[in-house]
């Protein structure tokens, strides 16, 4: 503000001369100077880019760029036959190729009443629980039959061979499904022998499916004949005659699994099978839900929910039958227990689908929140492949989208390891290849992660989590690969604009090197893209606030500044042709509307990065010499008013303001100052708008430096103004003021004007309000008096006033506030001693020599 600041100091001191150059009686260091600027030039704030919700849920917004045909469906039709039966049979054994042996006929009655037992019923149904290890198998595989019972044995050749075959593989081999039988029936000579075999297999399944259904208990009853003529010593039949192999096949190991399968059976009688008889019997609502939510209670307890479980087939039949019951509360049910038994492929898609369909209605939350499927889904999130289901991970990410707009199941997602968990995929998706077959899909479901994760982004602790997460840097490497993808990049910037917001992930941000670069080929690719441009010069704003390494970086990248130039030009041009349309449609009395236009937006985001770059000394320093940034600031100016846009008019006025600072001998700014105080004071001196009024004065403040702008100032009567403004009672108002009117008092021929409008009083007055409180101010003052009393020694009735309040203000023990911490009290003397102090006394000495001593009167209330 003080045009003496930058006096040589060769000049000669033995003439009179004014204040400001007092003011540097001890050389100041360089840390120091760079602190003072920077405390002059100021970073400009604005608001975050408004987005508005979508009233809609659905997988992509109303404003997607993609089209129908080039997107998955929000809305579907989801029924029984969604559901594929095939894959919900449990997991089987890997396949084995069969053995290499040839079965043979018997030949012999001896042989053939040696090789062949008929079930028998036992004595006692407790004999049920007896099986053996082999016996059980059988119990459980249905589609063997009477396997055993067929009239088959092998050669001698072959029973070495199958002497050393490991147990594992043979309980396989034995456990196969109907497949592997064909492949056995293969090697079997086609007579009546081998016919009895197909018939006993025949009626074997028939007895199986009785069972299954709880109606009959034939075939338990047959196979524990069959139990019991293998437990008999002597007994034939047709297990490998082997000791060494039957010692493994009995060993812990398998009787433990024999014994578990054997509970498990027990379980599903008495527990699971008559819920899903209920199931099949009832018709009501509720009663169905009620249900479910005991079926799944059952499972739970009978460890059944996963793909071991062998019933598996039967109860997801059942449950895939209810789907076409159009229910959300039943379905919810349903989905909770489809996803906990394990499903994958169409099922996991279809399911994904039911869930995607109930969290798609808002009415919906309550019920969704209480019976807790937000596990169920971060369970498929946690567990499933990318890229073989990504179609399903889509759908269930977009149930979770729309769980995060709910406040509970936020909260409940971040304690649950959700950020974590969608970092993680992040990774997993940033990894795949542009020409990998899947990239394309994926980002569907980046469009729906970024989503969640933006949500998330309003808790302080998910933010803590993406921070240290290293969130930002995935986030960029993202937004490189997807450059082209417009809806990708949208989502991802919004994300992004959020986070930046907060200092720390803010911090995180511009660490991240390469994402300035990666900013500006986004700017120059989608220049046009209003809603991607604002967001991302947002985000620029954001990172060069208050981080000066950031300033220096994005400014050094190649067209950096012309790439804001150009954008600022063309969307200059778009609201400059929008308010020529509103001129003509609707006539010039018409009222503006309150709120920025798109363009008015984007022009304000742009002028708030040129702001904040300029604080930065070399870089302030070429901008203020840039003729294309500069006009443009000026042109906001003259074609905008403050009632326009009174944001846009102020923050050009503070770009103004910080590059006048910098006086270098290439500054436009100094080129068009007088243009500049015109427009100032024309748009913003005489607005009536306080903010206009502050920022207006800020700008004389530092062209004032100019004697052709103190001509100006003079001329047009702005003193006055200043003057007037020393009554507002604001700190910032006065010390701008107080800084052109010293600026003015640097001229002999200009002093006199202070006793105009009881300019000397107003002084004395600010120096009372202010006093200990703002020591800055309480320089500025007196520096403004010190010029002024060169040429008037007196201050007329005022002077014994000034006398006692600056000697009040000289003692130490009575201006430094001893309430202060410790490192208050060492900062607030600090500035006393080394701005006031040295003023104070030179200007208290002066008026003395002048005038009669007068002891001073302590004066305790400032």
């Amino acid at each position: 503000l003080c045009r003496g600041m930058q006096a040589s100091k060769t000049e000669n001191t033995k003439k009179a001369e004014p204040f400001y150059w007092l003011s540097v009686a001890k050389q100041k260091t360089s840390s120091e100077i760079i602190n003072e600027a920077r405390n002059v030039l100021r970073a400009v704030g604005t608001r975050r880019p408004f987005t508005p919700t979508d009233g809609q849920r659905k997988l992509f917004g109303s404003a997607s760029s993609r089209g129908p045909q080039n997107r998955p469906p929000s809305v579907f039709s989801l029924r029984a036959s969604s559901f594929d039966l095939s894959e919900s049979r449990p997991v089987s054994g890997v396949r084995l190729s069969p053995l290499d042996h040839k079965p043979i006929l018997i030949t012999s009655a001896k042989d053939e009443d040696s090789s062949i037992f008929l079930p028998k019923p036992p004595a006692e149904a407790a004999e049920v629980r007896k099986l053996s290890s082999a016996q059980a198998c059988l119990c459980r595989t249905t589609s063997l039959g009477n396997l055993f019972s067929a009239e088959m044995v092998l050669s001698d050749q072959n029973k070495e061979e199958l002497d050393s075959e490991e147990p594992t593989m043979m309980m396989n081999n034995l456990g196969r499904s109907n497949n592997c039988l064909a492949e056995q029936r293969l090697y079997t000579p086609v007579n009546d022998k081998s016919r009895q075999l197909i018939c006993n297999e025949r009626i074997s399944r028939s007895e199986s499916e009785d069972f299954m259904e709880g109606t009959s208990g034939k075939f338990s009853l047959q196979l524990r004949g069959e139990s019991d003529q293998m437990k008999k010593p002597g007994t034939s039949s047709s297990w490998p005659r082997s000791s060494g192999w039957k010692r493994r096949v009995t060993g812990l190991e398998d009787e433990a699994r024999t014994n578990e399968w054997e509970d498990e059976e027990v379980f599903w009688r008495i527990k699971i099978l008559p819920i899903l008889h209920e199931l099949k019997k009832k018709d009501n609502i509720e009663d169905l839900c009620l249900a479910c939510t005991k079926l799944y209670q059952a499972l739970n307890e009978g460890n059944m929910l996963g793909k071991q479980f062998k019933r598996r087939s039967e109860l997801l039949k059942t449950l895939y039958k209810l789907v076409d019951i159009d229910s959300d509360p039943l379905c919810l049910k349903l989905a909770k227990i489809i996803l906990a038994m394990k499903v994958d492929g169409k099922n996991l898609l279809s399911v994904c689908k039911l869930a995607f369909k109930i969290c798609r209605n808002e009415k919906n939350d309550y019920i969704v929140q209480n019976d807790r499927l937000l596990d169920c889904l971060l369970e498929v999130l946690r567990n499933e492949d990318l890229q073989k289901n990504s179609e399903a991970l889509l759908y269930c990410m977009g149930a979770i989208k729309f769980m995060s707009g709910n406040a509970v199941l936020l909260n409940e997602m971040v304690n649950k390891g959700a950020v974590e968990m969608l970092l993680q995929l992040m990774k997993q998706i940033n990894n795949i290849k542009e020409n990998d077959t899947y990239f394309s899909n994926l980002g569907h479901l980046l469009v729906q992660l970024t989503a969640i994760l933006r949500n998330l982004a309003d808790l302080p602790p998910a933010r803590c989590r993406l921070a240290c997460g290293g969130a930002a840097s995935e986030l960029c490497v993202a937004l490189e690969q997807r450059v082209n993808d417009q809806d990708v990049c949208t989502y991802l910037v919004r994300m992004l604009s959020k986070l930046s917001s907060y200092n720390d992930f803010c911090a995180a941000l511009a660490d991240c090197s390469r994402c300035y670069i990666l900013f500006l080929a986004l700017l120059n690719k989608h220049q046009k893209q209003q809603d991607l441009v604002i967001r991302i010069v947002f985000i620029l704003g954001n990172l060069t606030a208050k981080n000066n390494q950031a300033r220096e970086q994005f400014f050094k990248e190649k067209e950096s500044v012309n790439t804001l130039t150009s954008l600022f030009q063309t969307y200059y041009e778009l609201d400059l042709n929008a308010q020529t349309r509103y001129h003509d449609r609707q006539g010039k009395g018409k009222k503006h509307l309150k709120h920025p236009s798109e363009a008015e937006d984007v022009m304000i985001k742009l002028i708030r990065v040129l702001a904040n770059l300029s604080i930065h000394p070399s870089v302030g320093a070429t901008l203020a010499a840039s003729h294309r940034v500069v006009e443009l600031l000026v042109t906001v100016l003259e074609y905008k008013s403050i009632d326009d846009c009174e944001e846009l008019v102020i923050n050009a006025a503070t770009t103004i303001n910080n590059l006048s600072y910098y006086q270098v001998e290439s500054s436009v700014v100094q080129v068009k100052k007088l243009h500049i105080a015109e427009i100032v004071l024309l748009k913003l001196l005489m607005s009536g708008n306080m903010d206009g009024v502050v920022e207006a004065v800020r700008v004389f403040g530092n062209l004032s430096r100019y004697h052709e702008v103190c001509d100006f100032i003079m001329q047009k009567k702005i003193y006055k103004f200043m003057i007037a403004l020393l009554d507002s009672k604001n700190h910032d108002v006065c010390f701008s003021a107080c800084g052109v009117l010293l600026n003015l008092t640097v001229d002999k021929n200009k002093r006199a004007f202070l006793m105009e409008e009881g300019g000397i009083q107003k002084l004395i007055d600010c120096l009372h309000d202010f006093g200990p409180a703002d020591w800055q101010l309480s320089c500025l003052i007196c520096k403004t008096l010190w010029n002024y009393s060169e040429n008037f020694t007196s201050f007329g009735g005022d002077t014994d006033m000034l006398l006692m309040l600056l000697t009040s203000l000289l003692d130490e023990n009575l201006v430094l506030d001893c309430s202060l911490d410790r490192e208050g009290r060492d900062s607030h003397k600090l500035h006393w001693e080394r701005e006031f102090k040295p003023v104070a006394e030179r200007l208290l000495e002066r008026i003395q020599s002048h005038h009669s001593f007068l002891p001073a009167v302590p004066i305790t209330p400032f």
